[in-house]
């Protein structure tokens, strides 16, 4: 099975970034949720984030709390994520699945028991929007024990120093949250955003992988992040809307997502111009 790492490296000595993509485990239906990330995959989908639905996602907007909502009310459990995951990685092992999940969840389930499932259903990293890396200590080496990377997000008000730190904390990837405020569709990136990913960028010289993720929704802002130093651009309000405005029709639905990425995969190629 292909690491992160590695498909990072595979991509960049093909001048590509990475486009990572996000669904919500579930969202409309767990049969659904299948049929969704094979089509992503067919589109173009270097990477592939499952988030576990939770009552109250603090970091998500509008969009990908309906969502959350839709995979509640369909019974969708966290065990699910795992079993997606693996389903997934044996029909598509050069695509690394990131499990999104806030805190509780992994607590409930007890750190031990989490990271031993992730690793047995083949998951190549983990995102926890409300872990800080103060409190991550015994998390981050359970998550080593089992070979699975831990994936801290950073902010545009994060200091350099505190930026440091996340980066040694992290493995797989630092998530860069471009924007102030939570996840959704957005039509501009700022000049702000671009500072912090040229920043970041400066400070990780190379060592750390960087992928930039709320508020993109265009191959213009795909091929911006990755122009400025990224490694790789995180998608996932835009997908989720497409899901939610086909819920009635699967087959529109697979092929407007596997459309639309395709466009953003193109993107990736450093040097090519977009709109």
């Amino acid at each position: 099975m292909m690491s992160i790492e590695e498909k990072f490296r595979i991509l960049n000595d093909r001048g590509e970034g990475a486009l990572i993509g996000y669904i919500t485990c579930g969202d409309p239906t767990i049969k659904h949720t299948l049929s969704i990330a094979k089509a992503l995959i067919d589109g173009g989908i270097d990477m592939l984030e499952i988030g576990i639905p939770f009552s109250d996602p603090i970091a998500d907007g509008p969009v990908i709390q309906r969502a959350v909502v839709r995979a509640l009310r369909s019974g969708t459990r966290p065990s699910m994520a795992f079993d997606l995951a693996k389903k997934i990685r044996i029909d598509h092992p050069q695509v690394p699945v990131i499990i999104l999940t806030y805190y509780n969840v992994i607590f409930r389930m007890g750190i031990e028991r989490f990271f031993r499932l992730a690793s047995e259903n083949y998951v190549s990293g983990v995102i926890v929007p409300d872990m800080t890396i103060e409190e991550s200590l015994e998390y981050r080496e359970i998550a080593d024990k089992y070979n699975v990377d831990r994936i801290f997000l950073a902010a545009p008000t994060t200091s350099n120093e505190r930026l440091k730190k996340i980066m040694e904390c992290s493995s797989g990837f630092v998530y860069l949250v471009s924007v102030f405020g939570v996840t959704g569709i957005r039509d501009r990136f700022s000049e702000e955003s671009i500072r912090f990913i040229r920043r970041a960028s400066l400070i990780s010289g190379g060592k750390t992988r960087i992928a930039v993720g709320f508020g993109i929704s265009r191959p213009s802002h795909v091929r911006e992040v990755i122009a400025n130093g990224a490694d790789g651009a995180i998608v996932g309000s835009r997908l989720i809307k497409i899901i939610e405005d086909n819920i009635d029709d699967e087959e529109r639905m697979l092929r407007d997502l596997k459309n639309y990425v395709r466009r953003l995969k193109k993107a990736t190629v450093k040097g090519i111009e977009v709109s």
